[in-house]
């Protein structure tokens, strides 16, 4: 029988806490035939695989999750209750009550943060702490009143209602082929302890235990709730106008170029144009920016920035699910499957080092006994004590906590990366490659001179806009409104095209008319001695020159300029002082980009083709830790050459997919900023391996000495595991751009530099 092809499946999986509880989930799944790449993402709740489902049908799946004591759902679908009551970002799960909820009220509303949130002291979790705690309480106190042969027995009781569910999972784990897990060693030590007439500290252990899961779990949530909070910027209705009637609809259901109305004080319902009313908006929301940023017609809005001042209206440029917040959110979700190298070597090394620690208790139970004499209850005591410690739990979330955060605070400030493999990439960074035209310049060129050769300028200028009318690149854009700012329509033509990296040409009254650079009229021989000199001499000024071409007779020259952006000398001075060096990469002439770079001290490389620009990157590469950033379409294959791409935000679409991070303020200062986030986030990494492993090595010797016993044991791994969790949300306060003063040399000249690209720039 024919096998299907495997399809990829997803499900939304809730309950899990830690690294450990990604580990279960994960092991759950791929021992099961026709599965494979199994990833698992703990901050977005994520479980996706390859199934062949004639092997394993989905619902086998679902079963293999909860039998290890998770809930699970299909992708859309309502989230599911775990069978432990694992505690959610808000608190807990919704009671049973809004459970019964019809399928339609859970579709439009199916995240559980949404729902209100209930108290921690109603979930499973915060029930099994009051609980045994309260016996544990009582176990003394009855100490005070009735003989200790009667106390024994209260802490036994104390021991067994809190141990009891962590056994059923521990043994549910097992069966799922998973027996070295914190709650297999938490029965053995809790058990054992009793066996060895220890039921106080049992009981205490299991206490522990239980307020250390409660609070993995709260501490996940508000990891979780950083990355939720973006999902809420988009309100939740829009006022959309029709038939010249406004009423009130899902901003979900809003479609491309339907027309809503902002009013003041409300969040844009949608990523969109503005097409009448002028408004300040404030974009901190989703960008970070703090300075509202002014709006008119032809002006683009992002979806969750909030109009401060007037009445706009707004044409819907994108889907819902297409829209600026919509994109950070599944960008940051993703990133979490894209898993640094060092995190993979910690799940490796953890792999080992559980079973090695296990085996350390058995001789440490073992070998004292029965080579030397010593006592049984006291080295098996100690053994139980080296079992608590030797779990991974704090070890495996100590880097994926801290990329979480660090995804979180880039978001919220405007710097998108795309994991945690990235973040360690870009902390490695040696040098910087900036495009030019819409990265280092604001890519908005202006035509400045007009030198005609033949005929009229409105001649030369219908020609010229004729040939780049409805062209994407910043050069063409500007001789077309500049054409339009002159009443001059462009000329009819037939059979555009485009000539990558020189210019672009069409065919005008059967005449084939061009308009490049001035390497494309050397080439066809137009460049003559006297219009080299002309050409020369505006690019000395710092302009791109653009020669017009009928049947490869020059027309005239078009001289534009695009000035630099304020922070571009900033951000090289920053990074200089980062010890990373910069160049810029243009296809600009020599004197338009030396005129450039001088002015931002940067280097510089010129007249670079996009194949070009690909090379100079790999040269770079061989020597160095490269990061590029660019804007356009053309930059797509240098930015994926990098080791790391980085797109501005007002970049094409392409740019931004092929990048590995993104800048959604257009602020040069933010590529430092990202390189400091980055640093940032590996130095808390460190620190929490180091919190995770010095602790269980401090209270390793203790225990094996008898210096420490049963509860510190248990205190050392959730502890420690609370611990690294906190230390990671650290970052969720970090001030990327805050970390800089800016000196005084970063704006040095920034206005005398003129750049540009021409139609030769890519």
């Amino acid at each position: 029988m024919a096998h299907a092809t495997p399809a990829h499946r997803e499900w939304r999986v809730t309950g899990m806490d830690c690294g450990s509880c990604a580990a279960k989930v994960r092991g759950a799944v791929e021992r099961l035939p026709g599965v494979e790449d199994v990833d698992v993402a703990l901050m977005a709740e994520r479980l996706r695989l390859t199934l062949d489902e004639t092997q394993t049908p989905p619902d086998r799946i679902e079963k293999a999750v909860r039998g290890v004591g998770f809930g699970i759902a299909p992708k859309g679908a309502r989230p599911e209750k775990p069978k432990d009551g694992f505690v959610l970002p808000d608190g807990a799960f919704p009671d049973d009550a809004e459970s019964s909820k019809t399928d339609s009220e859970s579709e439009e509303n199916d995240e559980p943060a949404e729902h209100a949130p209930s108290s921690w002291i109603k979930s499973s979790k915060g029930r099994l702490v009051i609980g045994t705690g309260a016996l544990f309480a009582g176990a003394w106190a009855s100490r005070l009143v009735v003989p200790a042969e009667i106390a024994h027995w209260a802490f036994v009781l104390a021991t067994l209602v809190g141990i009891v569910p962590v056994a059923q999972r521990a043994f549910a784990m097992t069966r799922a082929g998973m027996p070295f897990t914190i709650e297999m060693l938490m029965t053995i030590a809790a058990g054992g302890a009793l066996v060895i007439g220890e039921p106080e500290e049992a009981a205490l252990v299991v206490f522990l235990f239980a307020v250390g899961e409660l609070l993995e779990g709260v501490s996940a949530g508000k990891a979780r709730d950083s990355i939720r909070a973006l999902s809420k910027l988009v309100p939740k209705t829009a006022r959309l106008e029709m038939g010249g009637k406004t009423r009130e609809i899902p901003a979900e259901k809003l479609q491309v170029d339907q027309v809503v109305q902002v009013r003041p004080g409300d969040r844009v319902p949608c990523d969109g144009e503005v097409i009448d009313g002028t408004s300040g908006v404030d974009e901190s929301p989703v960008t970070g920016e703090s300075v509202p940023s002014l709006k008119e017609p032809g002006a683009e809005v992002f979806a969750g920035s909030i109009n401060a001042e007037a009445l706009l209206r707004v044409r819907v440029t994108k889907a819902a699910e297409d829209n600026t917040v919509a994109r950070i959110v599944r960008l940051v979700e993703e990133a979490e499957s894209a898993r640094a190298p060092t995190e993979r070597f910690i799940d490796r090394f953890s792999r080992v080092y559980m079973p090695a620690v296990v085996g350390a208790a058995v001789l440490v139970a073992v070998v004292p006994p029965l080579a030397f004499g010593l006592a049984w209850g006291e080295w098996v005591y100690r053994a139980l004590a080296l079992l608590l410690i030797g779990c991974p739990c704090a070890l495996v979330i100590s880097v994926p906590a801290s990329i979480t955060s660090a995804l979180s605070t880039g978001a919220r400030n405007g710097l998108l990366m795309k994991g945690g493999a990235v973040i360690e990439a870009a902390a490695r960074t040696t040098h910087v490659a900036f495009d030019k035209t819409g990265t280092l310049t604001h890519g908005k060129p202006r035509v400045t001179d007009v030198s005609v050769l033949s005929g009229s300028e409105d001649d030369l200028m219908a020609l010229a806009a004729g040939v780049e009318n409805g062209a994407s690149h910043p050069l063409g854009q500007a001789i077309c409104a500049d054409a339009d700012q002159r009443g001059v329509g462009p000329a009819a033509v037939s059979g555009g095209r485009a000539l990558p990296g020189k210019g672009a040409e069409a065919s005008i009254d059967g005449v084939t008319v061009s308009v490049g650079s001035p390497r494309l009229a050397d080439e066809r021989g137009a460049l003559t001695e006297e219009l080299r000199n002309r050409v020369s001499a505006l690019e000395a000024e710092g302009k791109t020159v653009v020669i017009v071409l009928r049947d490869d007779v020059p027309q005239g020259l078009i001289a534009l300029r695009d000035e630099p952006r304020a922070d571009a000398a900033d951000a090289v001075a920053q990074l200089r002082d980062l010890g990373i060096s910069s160049v810029m990469l243009t296809g600009d002439n020599p004197r338009t980009a030396q005129a450039i770079a001088e002015g931002l001290g940067i280097e510089h490389r010129s007249e670079l083709m996009p194949e070009d620009k690909v090379t100079a990157i790999r040269d770079l590469t061989t020597d160095a830790r490269v990061m590029m950033i660019g804007d356009g379409i053309n930059d797509a294959p240098a930015l994926a050459a990098a080791h790391v791409g980085v797109a501005m935000g007002s970049g094409t679409d392409v740019a931004l997919e092929t990048a590995d991070a993104a800048i959604l303020r257009n602020r040069v200062t933010d590529v430092p900023a990202k390189i400091r986030l980055a640093r940032a986030t590996m130095v808390n990494i460190r620190q929490n391996i180091a919190i995770a492993l010095g602790l269980k090595a401090i209270f390793l010797v203790t225990t094996v000495l008898g210096i420490t016993g049963l509860w510190i044991a248990i205190l050392a791994d959730t502890g420690a595991t609370v611990l690294v969790t906190m230390n990671a949300l650290r970052l969720m306060v970090f001030r990327p751009s805050g970390a800089f003063a800016t000196t005084g040399r970063a704006s040095r000249d920034a206005g005398n530099a003129r750049p540009d690209r021409s139609s030769a720039t890519t």
